[in-house]
C-alpha cells in the first residue's frame, strides 16, 4: 500500500479506488493514497473533508444567536445588527473578533500548525515534505486535517486560519434605526407573493404567539424578497395603555421574546429561519469592531479597508470568506439591482403621468386665459354702455374733454407718416421680404424623399380619379335634367291645345 502512515487495520473499504481518503472521508480504504489512520468522520464531505462555513463568528454577534449562518447572514444582506446589542448574556464585545483567553492552548495551536506547514514529523523521511506541501494547500484552501506527528493531534484547517487565501474585505450599511423604533426582523423560507398573500394570518399568527393581549397591535413595516426564495418582513408591535396613550415595544425587548425557546420553536414552524432585531450600533461598539479585525483576517489588510471605505458613517467593513460567502453577496447584490430596477421603472412610469398631466394642466390654463381675456372684454364692453347710459344727457365734461384732447393726439401720432405708422408699415415689408426669401431658401435647401414624393403622387391619383367620378356623376345628372326639360317643355303645348 503506497504511502501507508500507519493505517488502522481491519477497516472495511467503502471505497477501494478512492484518493485521498484520509480527509474527511467517511471510511478508510486498505488501497486508497495518503491515508493517516484518519477516525470515521460523518460530520464533513468533500474532497478536502470541508467544514461548515461559520465565517468569523459574525453571524452570531450581529445576527441571530445559536444560528451558526456565519458572516452571511448578519450583515451582508443588510437584515442589520441585531444580535449585537440584544444578546444581553455579552455585556460587552470582548471575545467576539478576539483570540482566545487561554494563552497557552493558542500557542500550542501556532506551534502545531506551523509544524504541519512546514517541517512535519510523520514520517521520518522525504514523504514528510510532500505532507507538507499537502498541508499547505489545504490551509491555503481552509478545509481538510494536517497531520504532522503520530502522537498529537491533526491540526483542523478551517477558513479562519490566517493562510487562507480565499478571502477578502467588502462593505455593508450599518442600520440607523433605533431601539425606541421597535423593528424586528424575521426571515422566512418562503417565497415573498406567498407572505404577501397570507399577510393577514401572519400578523394573526405572530399576535397570538405574543399572548393575544388586546393592548399590542403586530404591524408589518415592509417586506423584501432575498435571494433562495427567502423574504424578509419587518415588524413592530405597539402596546395601548388603558389611558389612552400608545408606544413602540422596544426592538431588544421584543427580540429577547422571540428568542424564548418555545417562541421560537413555534416560529420555525410558521417558517422562520432567522429573527433579529434592526438597531443602530453605538461609537463604542463601532469602534471596538473597528479596531479588532476578525479571526484569520491580517489586520495590515483591515486597516486598508477602513481606508478604503467609502462612506465611514454609513458603511462598515466585512470581511467575506469562501466562494459560497462570495456567491450570497452576489445573489443580494443582483436582488437589490433588480430591486432599484423596479423602482426607477416606477418612478418613470410616473414621471410619464406627471408630463401629461402637465401637458392637460397647461392646455387647461391656456383655456381659462382665452375664457379670462373673453369675460375681460365682455365686462368692459358692459362697462361701456352702462357708462354711456349714466352720462345721457349730460355734457362733456373737463376731465372728459382732457381724455379726448388726449386720445386724439395719440391717434395723430400713429396716423403720422414719419412717426409709429411709417415705422410700422417699414418693419411689415421687412417682414414680408424675410418670409419670402426664406421660403425661397427652404425651397432651395429641402427636398422631398421619394418615398413621400410617390404616397403624395398616389394621394393626388385618388383625389383625381375621385374628381372624375364625380365630374362623370354630374353630367349624367345634367343629361337627366336635359331630359326632363325637354319632356316638360313639350307637354306644355299639348295642355295649352286641351284647355283651349
Amino acid at each position: 500500500m503506497a504511502f501507508n502512515f500507519g493505517a488502522a487495520a481491519g477497516a472495511a473499504a467503502a471505497n477501494p479506488t478512492g484518493a485521498f481518503g484520509g480527509f474527511g472521508t467517511t471510511t478508510t480504504a486498505p488501497g486508497s493514497a495518503f491515508s493517516f489512520s484518519a477516525p470515521t468522520n460523518t460530520g464533513t464531505t468533500g474532497l478536502f473533508g470541508a467544514t461548515q462555513n461559520k465565517g468569523f463568528g459574525f453571524g452570531t454577534g450581529f445576527g441571530a444567536a445559536g444560528t451558526g449562518t456565519g458572516l452571511g447572514t448578519g450583515l451582508g444582506t443588510g437584515l442589520g445588527f441585531g444580535g449585537f446589542s440584544t444578546q444581553q448574556q455579552q455585556p460587552t464585545l470582548g471575545g467576539l473578533f478576539s483570540q482566545p483567553a487561554q494563552a497557552p492552548s493558542q500557542s500550542n495551536q501556532l506551534i502545531n500548525t506551523a509544524s504541519a506547514l512546514s517541517a512535519p514529523t510523520l514520517l521520518g523521511d522525504e514523504r514528510d515534505a510532500i505532507l507538507a506541501k499537502w498541508n499547505q494547500l489545504q490551509a491555503f484552501w481552509g478545509a481538510g486535517k494536517g497531520y504532522f506527528n503520530t502522537n498529537i493531534a491533526p491540526v483542523e484547517f478551517t477558513q479562519e486560519n490566517p493562510f487562507c487565501r480565499f478571502k477578502a474585505v467588502g462593505f455593508s450599511c450599518m442600520p440607523n434605526n433605533k431601539d425606541e423604533d421597535g423593528l424586528v426582523v424575521l426571515v422566512f423560507n418562503r417565497k415573498e407573493v406567498d407572505i404577501r398573500n397570507q399577510q393577514q394570518q401572519l400578523v394573526e399568527s405572530l399576535h397570538k404567539i405574543l399572548g393575544g393581549n388586546q393592548t399590542l397591535t403586530v404591524n408589518v413595516e415592509g417586506v423584501k424578497t432575498l435571494p433562495d426564495d427567502q423574504t424578509e418582513v419587518v415588524i413592530y408591535v405597539v402596546e395601548r395603555s388603558p389611558n389612552g396613550t400608545s408606544r413602540r415595544v422596544p426592538a431588544t425587548t421584543l427580540y429577547a421574546h422571540f428568542e424564548q425557546v418555545n417562541i421560537k420553536t413555534t416560529l420555525q414552524q410558521l417558517g422562520v429561519t432567522l429573527s433579529m432585531a434592526r438597531t443602530e450600533l453605538s461609537p463604542a461598539q463601532i469602534k471596538q469592531l473597528l479596531q479588532n479585525p476578525p479571526a484569520g483576517v491580517d489586520p495590515i489588510i483591515w486597516e486598508q479597508a477602513k481606508v478604503d471605505n467609502p462612506d465611514p458613517e454609513k458603511l462598515i467593513p466585512v470581511p467575506m470568506v469562501g466562494f459560497k460567502e462570495l456567491l450570497r453577496r452576489l445573489k443580494v447584490q443582483d436582488q437589490m439591482t433588480k430591486q432599484h430596477q423596479t423602482r426607477l421603472d416606477i418612478i418613470s412610469e410616473d414621471i410619464s403621468e406627471l408630463q401629461k398631466n402637465q401637458t392637460t394642466t397647461m392646455a387647461k390654463i391656456a383655456q381659462y386665459k382665452r375664457k379670462l381675456m373673453d369675460l375681460s372684454h365682455r365686462t368692459l364692453q358692459v362697462l361701456i354702455k352702462q357708462e354711456i347710459q349714466r352720462k345721457s344727457g349730460y355734457a362733456i365734461q373737463a376731465d372728459e374733454e382732457q381724455l379726448r384732447v388726449q386720445l386724439d393726439t395719440i391717434q395723430c401720432e400713429l396716423n403720422a407718416p414719419t412717426q409709429f405708422k411709417g415705422r410700422l408699415n417699414e418693419l411689415m415689408s421687412q417682414i414680408r421680404m424675410q418670409n419670402h426669401f426664406g421660403a425661397v431658401r427652404a425651397e432651395e435647401r429641402y427636398y422631398i424623399d421619394a418615398d413621400l414624393l410617390q404616397e403624395i403622387k398616389q394621394h393626388l391619383k385618388q383625389q383625381q380619379e375621385g374628381l372624375s367620378h364625380l365630374i362623370s356623376i354630374i353630367k349624367d345628372d345634367l343629361e337627366d335634367i336635359k331630359l326632363i326639360e325637354h319632356g316638360l317643355n313639350e307637354s306644355i303645348p299639348i295642355r295649352g291645345g286641351i284647355f283651349s
